[in-house]
């Protein structure tokens, strides 16, 4: 038994504790705290229960996601293929694709619809193309060193609104965290300042429940700007109806359900995560000594979430800019034109330069 205890932790300061002959309990040499042996075993007894059951995931029903068109819906509708970046794109057939809204590849080839699931629900368009232009217009003012050609208006006019497939996860997790705090007090003693720091076992549990988690379908759109844009409104969703894509399209998700299981469990794991955190107050300093988070399943369902796009080339690298299409939050990566930056910095440094040179002699 002595050769085991002495690889445990203090539950209080963290340090090694070892087997007292005299008192017949664990001892830490550092704080001084004793523990029965039986109280120990069972602490890392649960930790490793906990551990285990952190590491299982939930096995969702991936059957309750999408289903499938009919034969009059699927009549009207129609696909298309970017060669360049691979999207596969669908709308209805009044709707004529000119152009990628990923890579701005001006030749999409069309196609047989075919292959996809019908989504569940959609969150139709709230703001038309002239409010997201007015929008773009405003995210460029100011922006001294953009590039002209990005702010022109013929570049504007390219903006494309976008149906993004998302699977929504709906889901609940319990969590057992436990962390080590820490409380600093300072006295004067003479002619010194002496503090004394206090260690603590700080242990949390609880449970939460999560409505329609977002992960998105399509490797086109990158994740940062899709959680970028969040959140939808979802008091929006409707029952899906292909009477909301004619002037749009809509990405054929190339991610199934099961592939996104992981993502959805790591951002259920990560809010559990952070609405526990929230809870320890009051402490100098709060590290995280364990964590068991358990998933329990729920429903998935596929859903359309309206995107407004503008791709751009600058200097051979891609610049995205994406808009919520019902909340106006957007996100755009801006290039920077050093021509115009250079000009400037010259503009201001040579009559410094010369003011100082005055000055000085």
């Amino acid at each position: 038994m002595a050769t085991q205890v002495t690889n445990y932790q203090c539950p209080s300061c963290t340090g090694p504790l070892h087997f007292g002959s005299s008192s017949g309990k664990l001892e830490c040499a550092y704080c001084g705290t004793a523990f029965e042996v039986a109280v120990i075993e069972q602490l890392y007894a649960d930790k490793e229960q906990a551990a285990a059951a952190a590491g299982t995931d939930p096995q969702w029903d991936l059957d309750m996601a999408g289903d499938e068109w009919s034969t009059e819906e699927a009549a009207h509708m129609r696909a298309y293929s970017c060669p360049s970046c691979g999207a596969q794109l669908i709308c209805d057939d009044t709707t004529v694709a000119t152009s990628c809204p990923y890579c701005n590849n001006p030749t999409v080839v069309p196609g047989q619809f075919a292959g996809m699931l019908r989504p569940d629900y959609v969150i139709p368009f709230r703001m038309d193309k002239e409010a997201a232009k007015a929008a773009l217009k405003q995210h460029y003012k100011g922006k001294k060193f953009l590039p002209k050609s990005f702010s022109s208006d013929n570049h504007i006019e390219e903006l494309k609104g976008i149906y993004v497939p998302f699977w929504l996860f709906d889901g609940a997790s319990t969590a057992d965290i436990r962390y080590r705090g820490t409380i600093n007090h300072s006295h004067t003693e003479g002619n010194q300042r002496v503090t004394v720091t206090e260690h603590y076992h700080v242990a949390r549990s609880g449970s939460a429940s999560f409505e329609k988690v977002p992960v998105d379908g399509s490797t086109k759109m990158p994740d940062a700007h899709m959680d970028a844009i969040e959140p939808y409104d979802y008091s929006a969703l409707v029952p899906f109806s292909s009477a909301y894509l004619p002037g749009f399209m809509a990405d054929k998700y190339d991610v199934e359900a099961d592939t996104c299981c992981q993502r959805a469990n790591e951002r259920i794991r990560a809010s559990t995560r952070s609405a526990i955190a929230a809870t320890v107050t009051g402490y100098a300093s709060v590290t995280p000594e364990s964590e068991a988070i358990t998933i329990n399943n729920g429903d998935i369902k596929y859903a359309l979430l309206p995107v407004w796009m503008l791709n751009t080339k600058w200097n051979g690298r891609d610049f995205l800019f994406a808009m919520n299409g019902q909340t106006g939050r957007l996100i755009g990566d801006l290039p920077v034109d050093w021509r115009k930056f250079f000009v400037w910095f010259a503009g201001i440094s040579v009559p410094l330069m010369l003011l100082l040179g005055i000055i000085l002699f």
